[in-house]
C-alpha cells in the first residue's frame, strides 16, 4: 500500500510539472505575441536581428507566422534590386496592417545582413533578397521560399504568395502614384503646342517614315516584354550565389528588367539590317552604296540574329539550333 502512495504521489508530481511547463511557454507565448503585436502597431515591417530572430522566430511553441524578407540594404553593399523589393514588401505589410483581416496571426519581418549576419548562416543564405515564410509549426519547406527569380516580387505576387501559404487575403493598397498621369498631360500639352505651331503645315503627318519608325519601337517594346514587366515586376538584374551579376534569367518562365533592354536592341538590329538589304535591292542610287548598304545588312542580320538565338537557347534548354554562337 505504501508502494501504491509513493507511485500516486510521483505520478502527481509529474503532472505538475507537465501542467506548469505548459502554462509556462503559453504565458510565454503570450508574452511574445504581445511585444509583436506592440511593435507591429508601431511599425507594419519589424527589424530583426539575430537576438529577436531567435526571440521571435525561432523559439517554440508558436501561433503565429512571420514573413521575413532577408536583404543587403547598406549602401556598400549596392543592392538595388534590395531596395526596390524593400517597398514591395513594405506596400504588403500596410496593407495587411490597414485591412480587415489584420490579426495577430502574421507578422511582416526584415533581417538585414549587417545586422543579422548569424542569421544568414544559421540559415545557409548566400544571395539577397530572400523571402520565407515561417510557419506556427514545424520548419519552413521548399514552397515557404519564394521563387522570385521565376514569379518576380511586386506586391501583388508576394500577397498572393502569402495567401497560399496561410490563407490569409490581403488586398494591396498602393499609395497613389501622379508621376505618370502628370508626364502624360505635359506630353499631350507639347503634341498640342506643336500641332498649334505648325498648324499651317501639317505634311509632316502623312510622313510613312515616321510612322514606320513609331510602329517599330512599339512592336520593339511589346515584342521584348515590357509588359510582363508591369505586371510581374522582375528585378532589374540578379547576383547569383556566386555573387555574379545575370543579366540573363535562366528559365523561360521568369526575366529581368535588363534583359527586356537586351532583347529590344537585339531586335532593332536585325530590323535594321533588313531594312539595308530591302535599300540595297530596290536598284535605285548609287552602286557602290548600295553594296555598301548589302553588306552591313547582311552582318547586321546575321551577328544580332544568331545573338538572340543564343538567349533564346539559354532560356530554352534543350533547343537544338544555332546559327554563329552557341
Amino acid at each position: 500500500m505504501k508502494h501504491l502512495y509513493l507511485l500516486l504521489f510521483f505520478a502527481l508530481l509529474i503532472v505538475l510539472n507537465v501542467t506548469g511547463q505548459q502554462k509556462r511557454q503559453s504565458h510565454n507565448m503570450a508574452e511574445r505575441v504581445q511585444q509583436l503585436t506592440d511593435m507591429a502597431n508601431k511599425r507594419a515591417v519589424l527589424r530583426f536581428n539575430a537576438n529577436r530572430f531567435k526571440d521571435f522566430v525561432k523559439s517554440t511553441p508558436r501561433n503565429y507566422s512571420v514573413v521575413i524578407m532577408f536583404t543587403a540594404m547598406a549602401p556598400q553593399r549596392q543592392c538595388q534590386v534590395c531596395r526596390h523589393a524593400s517597398d514591395e514588401f513594405t506596400i504588403v505589410a500596410n496593407s495587411f496592417r490597414y485591412s480587415q483581416a489584420y490579426s495577430n496571426k502574421l507578422y511582416f519581418a526584415v533581417v538585414d545582413f549587417d545586422e543579422g549576419s548569424d542569421v544568414f548562416q544559421m540559415l545557409r543564405l548566400n544571395t539577397a533578397p530572400v523571402f520565407i515564410h515561417f510557419p506556427p509549426k514545424g520548419k519552413p519547406k521548399t514552397a515557404d521560399t519564394m521563387d522570385i527569380q521565376r514569379i518576380g516580387f511586386a506586391a501583388e505576387t508576394i500577397a498572393k504568395w502569402i495567401h497560399e501559404r496561410t490563407d490569409i487575403q490581403i488586398r494591396v493598397f498602393r499609395p497613389p502614384n501622379y508621376s505618370g498621369t502628370f508626364a502624360l498631360i505635359i506630353l499631350f500639352g507639347i503634341v498640342a503646342a506643336f500641332l498649334y505651331l505648325r498648324r499651317n503645315n501639317l505634311e509632316f503627318l502623312y510622313n510613312k517614315t515616321m510612322w514606320g519608325m513609331g510602329a517599330l519601337f512599339f512592336c520593339f517594346a511589346m515584342t521584348s516584354g515590357q509588359m510582363w514587366n508591369h505586371i510581374r515586376g522582375p528585378p532589374f538584374i540578379h547576383k547569383n550565389q556566386n555573387g555574379q551579376i545575370a543579366y540573363i534569367h535562366g528559365s523561360s518562365q521568369g526575366q529581368f528588367v535588363f534583359e527586356t533592354y537586351i532583347v529590344m536592341f537585339l531586335n532593332a538590329a536585325v530590323v535594321l539590317g533588313i531594312i539595308l538589304l530591302t535599300e540595297s535591292a530596290r536598284g535605285k542610287g548609287d552602286p557602290k552604296r548600295r553594296k555598301i548598304f548589302a553588306i552591313v545588312g547582311l552582318i547586321l542580320l546575321s551577328v544580332f540574329f544568331s545573338l538572340l538565338l543564343s538567349v533564346f537557347r539559354t532560356k530554352t534548354q534543350g533547343y537544338p539550333y544555332s546559327f554563329l554562337f552557341k
